[in-house]
C-alpha cells in the first residue's frame, strides 16, 4: 500500500497532499464526533453487562485496520482564515467528551461497587473498558490545559486527576514545552534509552518538577508556596473528589484497585510521550542557548482516522512548534521539516516494550533525521550521553570533553559530580572567560600563564598536604576516601585545563604528580596516626613507602599505575605498618581519575625488610626484582634514616646490576596522557 511505503521512511507522508487546505465547518468538525460514540457502548455495557460488553472492544480495535483503510490525510487547515470563532464546531466533540466521561466512569463505577448486578468476570471487563477510554483523558485533558479559556484548563486538570495524574498539567506546559529536545527535559528520551528506563524517572520527575515549577512561579510574585493559588490545591481537592468516591463506593480495596488502573493509564500515555521525542534532540548554539524548538523536534504521524478519533494528537510536531494553537488547525509538514513514525501508534506501541526491536526500528531513523537536518555535527555522542541528563546546564562542557577526551568522557559518565568544578572558582578564576580581551593570543596568554604557575608552582606537594590535613576524616580509612575524591576533583580540573590548552602535557604530568605524593603521604600519615592510636608510638626502627616507576620519575598520569615497594627495619611495628600501608592505599587507588587500581590481595607492592632488599634483589635477579632504576623514598615514619638508608641500598644493587640509578623519562608517559585527552 502507498501509505505504508511513506510512513516506513520516517521523513514525510510523501503520497499525501499536504498543501491541501480545507475550511473549518460542520463538514470537516463532523469526523471529530467519532469518539463520542464509544460513550453508549459504554453505558450499555454498564448497564447490561454480558454480550454488551464486546462492542467497546471492537471500538477500541478499530483504528489500526481503519488507519490503514483510510491512509494519510495530509489536509491543514489555514489558521489566518480560522479564527476561533468559526472552531466551535470542531471544539463541540472536545467539549462534550469532557463532559460526557466523568459521568460514563461514576455510572461504570456504581455499577461494579455498589449496584454490584455482574459476575466477577463481568466487572473485570467492564473495569478494563474504563480504564482502556480512560486514557483519552490525557489527549482532550492535554488539548484542554493548553487552552486560555481558564475553565477549560481547570476541567482539563479535573480530567486529568480522574486517572490519577492532575500534576501533568504543570510539568507538561510550563517544563515540557519549555524544555522539551534539550536534556533537561526527561520527557524527551535520548538515543539508546529504553522505555523501562526511561518510564521511572519521567514518573518521578514529573512529580518533583511540577511541584518546583509551581513553587517557582509563586515565589516570583512573593507569595508562599502554601497560597490558595498553588495549583497543587485544585489538584488536591480533584484527586480527593475522585478516591473519596471511590472509597464511599467500594471501600480501600476498591480505591487501590483505581490507584492501580489509573496507572495503567499514565503508563500508556508515557509510551506515547516516549515514541513522540525519542532521539531528538536540540543543539545547543555557540552562544549557549538552545536552538528555537522547531517541528523537527518531535515525530509526527498523519493518520486520517487516527486524526479524527483523537484529535490530531498525532500532529505533535506543530503542537510543539505552536503550543496554543488547537487541534483543528495543528499543521502537518512535509519531510523537510519534519520526521514521520514509522508506523501507526499502535505499530510502534507494540514494539516500543520490547527495547532490542524499538532500537533496530528507530536508531536507523534517528541517524537519518541527524544527517538530514544536521549535517555538520558528526559526533553525537555528548547529546546520548546520560550525563547530559545529569548535569544538561553543562552540556558545553561535556561536548568538548566528548571531542577532545575520550577517557575523561568515561569518567564523566560514571561521576558526573565532577562536571560541577566547572563552577568552583578555582578553576572558574583560572579559566578565564572568552573575549574579555581584544587580542585573543593575548587572551589565551594569560589564561595559560594563570593556570601554569597556580598548578605548578603555587599547588606544591606541601601545600596540597596541608589543604587535605585540614579536611575533616575519623580514620585511614576514611581519609582515604575523602583525598580519593579530593584528588579526582582535582586531577579531573588539570584534565579539562590540558583540553582548553591551559595547561600543556609537560605542566600537567609536573601537576598530577604533585598530587599524586600529597595524596599518598597524607593517606599514609593517616595510617600512622591509627596505628599509633591503638599501639602507642613507634619503636626503633621504621617503615617507608618507595615510589617506583611513573610515580618515582615525576611523570603522573590519569591512571598512573600505583607502583610501590614497603621497606621496614626493626621490630614488628615496621612490617604491621607496611602492611597497613598496602592495605590503605588498595582502597585510595579504587575508583580514582589519578591512579590505576590496585586489585585487593595483590602481591603487586613487594612488602621487604630493608636488610633483606639486597639479597631479594640478587637472588630474584633484575627482571623480576622491583625496579630501582626509577625510584624514591615517598614517605618515612620512625627511623627518621629509612629513607637514606634505602637509597644505599639502592645504589649498592643498580651497581651490582650496572643500571643507571638516574630516574629515567617514562616510555609511555606521554602516551598514556594522550590517550586520555586525544580520540583514538
Amino acid at each position: 500500500m502507498p501509505q505504508e511505503t511513506a510512513a516506513s521512511s520516517g521523513f514525510g507522508p510523501h503520497n499525501a497532499d499536504v498543501s491541501k487546505l480545507i475550511e473549518p465547518s460542520i463538514r470537516t468538525a463532523l469526523p471529530h464526533f467519532l469518539p463520542l460514540g464509544v460513550f453508549p457502548l459504554i453505558l450499555a455495557a454498564a448497564a447490561f453487562g454480558g454480550w454488551w460488553l464486546l462492542p467497546p472492544f471492537l471500538f477500541f480495535a478499530a483504528a489500526t485496520p481503519l488507519d490503514r483503510a483510510f491512509g494519510l490525510d495530509g489536509r491543514n487547515m489555514d489558521p489566518a482564515k480560522a479564527p476561533g470563532r468559526r472552531l466551535i464546531w470542531h471544539n463541540l466533540p472536545v467539549w462534550c467528551w469532557a463532559f460526557l466521561w466523568p459521568v460514563t466512569l461514576v455510572f461504570g463505577l456504581w455499577q461494579i461497587l455498589v449496584a454490584n448486578p455482574f459476575a466477577i468476570w463481568e466487572e473485570v471487563i467492564l473495569a478494563i473498558i474504563l480504564t482502556m477510554e480512560a486514557q483519552a483523558v490525557f489527549i482532550v485533558g492535554h488539548e484542554l490545559v493548553h487552552r486560555r479559556t481558564p475553565w477549560e484548563r481547570r476541567w482539563g486538570e479535573f480530567l486529568l486527576a480522574s486517572a490519577s495524574y492532575p500534576q501533568y498539567s504543570t510539568e507538561h506546559v510550563y517544563i515540557h514545552h519549555a524544555q522539551v529536545g534539550t536534556p533537561h527535559d526527561v520527557g524527551s528520551a535520548p538515543k539508546g534509552e529504553s522505555f523501562w528506563s526511561y518510564f521511572p524517572k519521567e514518573i518521578v520527575s514529573n512529580l518533583t518538577n511540577s511541584w518546583k515549577m509551581a513553587a517557582q512561579l509563586l515565589a516570583r510574585r512573593r507569595l508562599p508556596v502554601w497560597h490558595y493559588s498553588n495549583p497543587f490545591w485544585r489538584y488536591g481537592i480533584a484527586m480527593a473528589f475522585w478516591y473519596g468516591l471511590v472509597f464511599w463506593m467500594g471501600g480501600i480495596w476498591a480505591v487501590l484497585v483505581f490507584a492501580f488502573l489509573g496507572f495503567c493509564c499514565v503508563f500508556s500515555m508515557k509510551i506515547s510521550n516516549y515514541l513522540q521525542h525519542y532521539g531528538l534532540r536540540r543543539v545547543l548554539l555557540p552562544n549557549g542557548r538552545w536552538e528555537k524548538v522547531a517541528p523537527r523536534h518531535s515525530w509526527s504521524a498523519d493518520w486520517k482516522f487516527s486524526n479524527w478519533m483523537f484529535f490530531n494528537m498525532q500532529r505533535h510536531a506543530d503542537h510543539h512548534a505552536l503550543a496554543s494553537r488547537p487541534y483543528p488547525l495543528l499543521q502537518i509538514t512535509g519531510a523537510d521539516e519534519s520526521p514521520f513514525l514509522p508506523g501507526t501508534y499502535s505499530d510502534l506501541m507494540n514494539i516500543v516494550l520490547r527495547p532490542k526491536r524499538w532500537f533496530e526500528k528507530m536508531d536507523p531513523l534517528v541517524d537519518q533525521w541527524r544527517e538530514h537536518f544536521y549535517p555538520e555535527i558528526d559526533d553525537w555522542s555528548a547529546y546520548d550521553s546520560p550525563v547530559s541528563a545529569a548535569r544538561p546546564e553543562h552540556l558545553s562542557a561535556i561536548i568538548e570533553i566528548f571531542a577532545s577526551a575520550p577517557r575523561l568522557a568515561g569518567w564523566i559518565e560514571r561521576n558526573p559530580e565532577l562536571l560541577d568544578n566547572l563552577k568552583d572558582p578555582e578553576f572558574t578564576d583560572l579559566d578565564l572567560p572568552r573575549g574579555f580581551m581584544s587580542d585573543p593570543e593575548v587572551e589565551a596568554i594569560a589564561r595559560r600563564g594563570l593556570a601554569r604557575v597556580y598548578w605548578t608552582f603555587e599547588m606544591s606537594v606541601e601545600e596540597m598536604k596541608g589543604l587535605m590535613a585540614e579536611m575533616p576524616a575519623t580514620d585511614a580509612k576514611d581519609t582515604a576516601e575523602v583525598v580519593r575524591n579530593w584528588s579526582n576533583d582535582k586531577a579531573f580540573q588539570i584534565g579539562m585545563h590540558v583540553v582548553r590548552g591551559n595547561l600543556s602535557p609537560d605542566e600537567a604530568r609536573t601537576a598530577l604528580s604533585n598530587l599524586a605524593e600529597a595524596s599518598i603521604a597524607t593517606v599514609l600519615a593517616a595510617v600512622v596516626a591509627d596505628y599509633v592510636d591503638r599501639r602507642g608510638p613507634v619503636s626503633e626502627g621504621g617503615a617507608a613507602a618507595i615510589f617506583l616507576g611513573d610515580l618515582a620519575g615525576r611523570e603522573a598520569h590519569p591512571g598512573v599505575a600505583a607502583d610501590f615497594l614497603f621497606v621496614h627495619d626493626g621490630p614488628d611495628d615496621g612490617r604491621r605498618l607496611c602492611a597497613l600501608y598496602l592495605d590503605t592505599l588498595t582502597g585510595l587507588t579504587q575508583n580514582s581519575l589519578l591512579f590505576a587500581p590496585v586489585p585487593h590481595g595483590t602481591e603487586r607492592c613487594a612488602v621487604l625488610p630493608l636488610s633483606d632488599l639486597a639479597d631479594h634483589c640478587r637472588n630474584a635477579g633484575a627482571a623480576k626484582s622491583p625496579d630501582l632504576t626509577r625510584a624514591r623514598c615517598a614517605f618515612e615514619t620512625g627511623d627518621s634514616r629509612i629513607g637514606a638508608r634505602f637509597d644505599e641500598v639502592r645504589r649498592d644493587v643498580l651497581s651490582e646490576w650496572g643500571a643507571p640509578a638516574a630516574a629515567e623519562t617514562a616510555p609511555d608517559a606521554e602516551a598514556e596522557l594522550d590517550a586520555f585527552l586525544t580520540r583514538a
